[in-house]
């Protein structure tokens, strides 16, 4: 006869079970959800555009405020471009974009806004001097702004019609300014 020398076994405690499951639902949760926005691909033509508040680089206005919130611009085209220091399509597109911007800046219809994506702030100040770059730009903190237009990646560039619809969506580099213009003239003669 062998002697078996075990103590009982205890289970876990229901609480600890109830714990578990529920962090394992509210992880499939968070799952799901992310999968479903990924599947949205971008924000659509015709999409009215929450809110949202753009803190500028220092040396960087729109009208002597240092940060711009979207709802302040309904009645103008805003065009919003999204870029990174590191990523070489941005450059290509840079001086387009800059040069639309100064051909539209005086005539105060049309505001030009640059959203700094996943970058770090020296570098991105670096590429904003390089390229002369004058209309504002903000860094987008914890890609919040970006995650709101669900972007994949950059640049990319969304123009807002006077009433806050999205009207033009641009996925990758503009190729000249004159398509910059082809697509903002049409949206300042509605």
């Amino acid at each position: 006869m062998s002697e078996t020398n075990s103590a009982p076994r205890r289970g876990v405690p229901v609480w600890v079970q109830v714990i578990v499951w529920v962090a394992l639902l509210g992880l499939l949760v968070i799952v799901a959800l992310g999968l479903r926005r990924s599947q949205q691909g971008t924000v659509q033509v015709g999409d009215t555009l929450p809110d949202f508040t753009l803190k500028f680089f220092d040396g960087y206005t729109y009208q002597g405020k240092t940060e711009v919130k979207l709802s302040e611009l309904r009645g103008k085209v805003v065009v919003i471009n999204f870029w990174a220091s590191w990523c070489k399509p941005c450059e290509q597109e840079a001086a387009e974009i800059e040069a639309a911007w100064r051909s539209y800046e005086a005539g105060g219809q049309v505001v030009f806004i640059g959203a700094d994506y996943v970058d770090t702030e020296p570098e991105a100040r670096g590429y904003l001097k390089k390229f002369e770059i004058t209309y504002p730009n903000g860094p987008d903190l914890g890609t919040r702004i970006s995650q709101m237009f669900r972007i994949q990646g950059v640049p990319e560039t969304y123009f807002i019609d006077q009433n806050g619809a999205l009207a033009y969506a641009q996925i990758g580099p503009f190729a000249s300014e004159a398509q910059i213009h082809a697509i903002i003239d049409p949206l300042l003669k509605k």
